[in-house]
């Protein structure tokens, strides 16, 4: 992963300009933009330490697609958002008229710290693995809170962004609607034992990098974990549970019952043009069987949160169901 401290650095000067200027408006929140004033905190445990934030944040900003998902999923519109190297700006799954209006701060990985600073944050959300190098300057502009890592815990995660948004029952309306969810859809597979007997891989062709196998430690797998579906035993050699990168030359390692593939980055420089133009991706069992399905990547790989997991498990079901 790229390393956000130097290009964060580089901006720590043009970060407290910001701060100084924003110092000299008035207080208060509201739609002019204006800080919110002080208020009841309460102390968040983050991958930092503990940290104190207000009981009601007004004015979020959330560096990462999880975060955002988190933060919108719970009825709370950021002030500012990161974007990833979408087209679309925020990721295409994202209701259109709740992301509308929100500042976008830069790219996930290098965000810019300035145009953080001037939106007056009273909250920050992101995580250690993305942005810990630039913990100190984010805590000079406002509380932020952090988890450890990204993809995987991101039951675990939702639940931090809950308490420091102040949306604690509103997480677990969230969290039993999805359980809910989940129990329909293994239902309309034909029941957990049906559903266990059905093997399911999750391919990614990705730009600038080999084919990637997920494996059984990342966002996409807990779903699919959590609807009962059966994994090939390839997944078991992913690196940390993460991934198994192939070659196009043996992408028929990863035939399985069902196959969903993602794209990241243009379709030829990823190689899945390549790849699935080729007579091993033709001759896979599930390919013959009509049980390959494409899918979007923003939504399934990149999201990382309940609204992306809600319209997953609809995929899921009318997929699985043909």
């Amino acid at each position: 992963m790229r390393s956000s401290s130097r290009p964060l650095v580089a901006g720590s000067l043009a970060v407290t300009a910001a701060l100084t200027l924003a110092s000299c408006g008035s207080s208060g929140s509201g739609s002019d933009g204006s800080a919110p004033s002080g208020g009841r905190t309460h102390v968040v445990s983050t991958a930092m330490g503990d940290v104190e934030v207000p009981v009601a944040p007004k004015r979020v900003v959330v560096l990462d697609t999880a975060e955002l998902d988190s933060a919108l999923t719970l009825g709370v519109k950021p002030v500012g958002a990161t974007h990833t190297g979408t087209e679309s700006g925020y990721l295409s799954y994202l209701p259109q008229d709740e992301v509308a209006g929100i500042k976008d701060v830069g790219e996930m990985m290098t965000p810019n710290l300035e145009a953080v600073a001037a939106l007056r944050p009273d909250l920050i959300l992101t995580s250690k693995i993305r942005h810990g190098d630039a913990y100190d300057e984010l805590t000079e502009i406002a509380p932020t809170v952090m988890t450890e890592n990204t993809g995987y815990p991101w039951k675990e995660n939702f639940r931090v962004h809950a308490d420091a948004l102040g949306r604690v029952p509103a997480a677990e309306k969230v969290i039993a609607a999805y359980d809910a969810h989940v129990a329909e859809v293994t239902e309309a597979l034909g029941g957990k034992e049906k559903a266990a007997a059905t093997e399911v891989n999750m391919v990614r062709f990705v730009e600038g990098a080999d084919i990637r196998v997920y494996g059984r430690r990342n966002y996409i797998a807990t779903i699919l974990a959590d609807v009962g579906l059966g994994r090939p035993a390839i997944v078991d050699k992913a690196k940390d549970g993460f991934s198994y990168d192939v070659s196009p030359e043996k992408i028929d390692q990863a035939d399985a019952d069902v196959v969903f593939h993602s794209t990241y980055g243009d379709a030829q420089k990823s190689g899945e043009t390549r790849t699935v133009g080729s007579g091993l991706w033709k001759n896979m069992a599930a390919v013959k069987a009509g049980k390959v399905f494409p899918v979007e990547d923003e939504l399934w790989i990149q999201g990382i949160g309940y609204t992306a997991a809600g319209k997953i498990l609809d995929e899921l079901r009318a997929d699985l169901t043909k």
